[in-house]
């Protein structure tokens, strides 16, 4: 027995396909502008977790699941960064099964040059975008779906 379609109506469809256009428009701008300085975006997102994460080290797979991506694309990710300098991988010091990825000086280095140039972006392209009941409107509203599609953390 199969229930039926609760297709969506004209408001749902069009605010579903303004979040659809958004989104990548917003991930397209913000990785253009990093690639201008070094670094894409995922390469960007990988290293500041890194930088905010104790001894700047952190288990591959709690990277992947902070940055919402696969292990896999973690794995090429995390090669490309190790090419620059920017990564080490060393074994967990808790479980030697696992891998952690550790920022060096100079990933971190490079992180700080472009920085300045992501938040810029960010706030040029999506925070003044808004007034900041809009803003948090938004936040809330990402933060429930995150949760709805089984994402952890904030």
């Amino acid at each position: 027995m199969t229930k039926e379609t609760r297709w969506l109506d004209e408001d749902e469809q069009t605010a579903w396909r303004h979040y659809l256009r958004a989104s990548r428009a917003l991930s397209l701008a913000l990785d253009r502008e990093l690639l201008d300085h070094g670094m894409s975006l995922a390469e960007y997102e990988i290293l500041s977790m890194l930088s905010e994460a104790e001894g700047r080290r952190l288990r591959m797979g709690a990277l992947a699941d902070l940055v919402v991506q696969s292990r896999s694309r973690i794995t090429h990710t995390a090669t490309r960064l190790q090419r620059r300098g920017w990564v080490t991988r060393e074994s967990c010091s808790s479980d030697s099964r696992g891998v952690e990825l550790v920022l060096t000086d100079g990933g971190y280095d490079a992180l700080l040059l472009a920085a300045p140039v992501h938040v810029a972006s960010v706030r040029r392209y999506f925070v003044d975008t808004m007034d900041g009941d809009q803003l948090s409107i938004v936040g809330d509203g990402m933060r429930r779906v995150h949760e709805q599609v089984g994402g952890e953390g904030g």
